[in-house]
Parts: structure tokens; sequence; C-alpha cells
């Protein structure tokens, strides 16, 4: 597991050693890693990608991807499928008021920054956001 944490430090992403020895990854399975597995054991998105390159630098392949959607098995179209999904609605207080004081490129900027910081917490839970 050094050897493990060594390279993690390397690639400078040494706060995931410890998910890596809680999950018995060492340097043998390494280069089986997939994207969704390092999904699995919490790891950020961009920290995967990263990962996932580095790991192909190892081996001299090409960087592991995550399987394409066409390779997986084709679902039966006549059968439903449940899941949970949550929807928020999110609106700034006291907006309609200040349309009526403000300038409308400066209310603009105030309603572009609110809606980037109110997006970027939406992805920070793996969200999206329609609108």
């Amino acid at each position: 597991m050094q050897q493990i944490a060594q390279w993690l430090e390397k690639i400078g992403l040494s706060e995931y050693a410890q998910r890596f020895a809680e999950n018995g990854i060492d340097v043998a399975v390494l280069q089986h890693l997939t994207d969704q597995d390092l999904k699995d054991i919490g790891v950020l998105l961009g920290h995967r990608r990263k990962m996932l390159a580095a790991i192909s630098e190892l081996s001299g392949a090409a960087p592991l991807l995550p399987e394409p959607a066409a390779r997986l098995e084709p679902k039966p179209q006549d059968t439903a499928e449940r899941r949970q999904v949550t929807v928020m609605f999110s609106d700034m207080v006291g907006s309609t008021a200040l349309s009526a004081r403000m300038d409308p490129e400066d209310l603009r900027e105030i309603i572009s920054a609110y809606q980037k910081c109110v997006t970027e917490i939406v992805h920070l839970f793996d969200g999206f956001v329609a609108k």
C-alpha cells in the first residue's frame, strides 16, 4: 500500500490513499481500475480523469475510459424503469424588486452570479440544471 500512497502523492492526489487502502487497491489492481470503480470509492470526476491518465502512463496504454454505452446490452423497449428523482426549484428572493431599482445590465450580472453559484452547488451533488 506504500507504493500506492507514493504514486498518489506523485500525481498530487494523496488524499485518496486511505480510500485505496480501505478498498484493497494495490499496484497489481491499479491497471484494472475503471472510471466506475474510482467513482464507487468516491473519487471526484476531475481526479478520476487525472488518475486514469496516470495509470495509462504506468502501463504504456491508452487512457482508460468508461465503456461506451453502445457496448452495453440494450434494454428491452417495453420495460419501464423506476428511478428516484429529486426536483428542486430555486429563486432569488427580491429579484423583482431589484429589477425595478437597477439598471438591466447590472441586474443581469447579479442574476448570472446567482445562477452560476446555484449551478456549481447542484453539480457538486451530481445534479443537473435544466434551466
